[in-house]
């Protein structure tokens, strides 16, 4: 997916709204869904920003303690060991502002999502 550089579109109005430093996690956080999943469209949902391929692949926001991550129950299930060091809820984590986001699992969890959708779709 390519992000035009020119025009700021409704994810960056919403990134925009949070501290610097939360901003700095949300744009890790935008490119790295958007590396797993370059085919998907980013649209705002629930007013968060989220990303779509053959339906909803996963969905994030900040808040003032942490980012929100929802790869919906089944990547939160999928992945429950590696996700156990958080906190969380039947499809969400929380990643703490004050450590760095772990982009390897949100590339993986991104990934799987988007299969589970392909295989949904028998594509």
């Amino acid at each position: 997916m390519k992000v035009d550089s020119k025009t700021k579109n409704e994810i960056d109005l919403y990134i925009e709204n949070f501290p610097v430093e939360t901003q700095q996690l949300l744009f890790q956080m935008r490119k790295t869904i958007i590396r797993a999943a370059p085919e998907s469209k980013e649209i705002i949902s629930y007013k968060m920003p989220a990303y779509k391929y053959l339906g909803i692949l996963v969905y994030f926001a900040g808040y003032k303690n942490h980012i929100g991550f929802y790869p919906t129950g089944s990547g939160i299930v999928a992945f429950k060991d590696e996700l156990s060091v958080y906190k969380g809820a039947k499809g969400s984590v929380q990643f703490p502002l004050n450590k760095p986001l772990p982009v390897d699992l949100i590339t993986k969890i991104v990934k799987f999502r988007v299969k589970e959708n392909l295989e949904k779709f028998n594509l």
